[in-house]
């Protein structure tokens, strides 16, 4: 083979490669927020990367621990609708992603209550990215210190661990975390369930620290995600 043919094959392969790449370049792009929107919205769920990307970054590392997977929350998207819930308080919403994930595979609307001011403003900007600002609010709150909206039913994914794990494992330290206030927000807790109307819901993912007082009764159990998945509702 001569110089010049050599120099033709090796420019031919350069551009074959060069397509290659291109095309797994497109392959592999990121769903925007709206292709995102519109698979919750159809049913499927997309991987939580995919969604975290739309989070800071520091919320973004912290999301397998602290923040509900999709899986969850279409799920209890599900239970929402053959429930005929209209209106859900999340305590304890962090960066809203529960909110607005759920916001968007159901017709409920959502009220995310949370005691860091951060992570409200990331919340709402969350809410405002996937269009559904009309249907979720988000309220800077500190349970014990301000009344809990009313809703149909109210979400709690453990948020009142933080103040038993090690200190790697938590947030930050700008509010108070301790055993004495985790004993206190469960007890506060255990006391709005057991005031709560006949007919109210509680979904609980991975607990809360207490328990469901005995006038509620499980109606929807899901034990195939990563944690238990349970609904209650109050009886008497």
């Amino acid at each position: 083979m001569s110089i010049g043919e050599l120099g033709r094959v090796t420019t031919k392969l350069l551009r074959l490669v060069s397509s290659e790449s291109q095309t797994c370049v497109k392959q592999t792009r990121s769903p925007s927020a709206k292709e995102l929107a519109a698979s919750i919205r159809g049913g499927v769920c997309p991987d939580d990367h995919s969604f975290d990307r739309f989070l800071p970054y520091n919320l973004q590392i912290v999301s397998r621990e602290h923040w509900t997977p999709l899986c969850v929350a279409m799920r209890v998207a599900r239970w929402l609708e053959e429930l005929e819930i209209r209106s859900v308080v999340d305590l304890g919403s962090g960066s809203g992603k529960f909110c607005v994930a759920t916001a968007l595979a159901s017709d409920c609307e959502f009220i995310g209550v949370e005691q860091r001011a951060h992570l409200i403003d990331a919340a709402e900007d969350l809410a405002d990215v996937f269009g559904v600002g009309d249907k979720v609010r988000f309220v800077h709150a500190t349970l014990g210190e301000a009344l809990i909206p009313e809703a149909d039913a109210y979400y709690l994914f453990n948020p009142f661990g933080e103040n038993v794990t090690e200190v790697f494992g938590r947030l930050d330290d700008n509010v108070e975390l301790s055993v004495e206030r985790y004993k206190r927000d469960i007890a506060t807790m255990t006391g709005f369930l057991d005031e709560l109307p006949i007919g109210a819901y509680v979904i609980k993912y991975n607990g809360f620290g207490g328990n469901i007082p005995r006038a509620y009764k499980p109606i929807r159990v899901d034990r195939e995600m990563p944690c238990v998945l349970r609904i209650w509702r109050k009886m008497y």
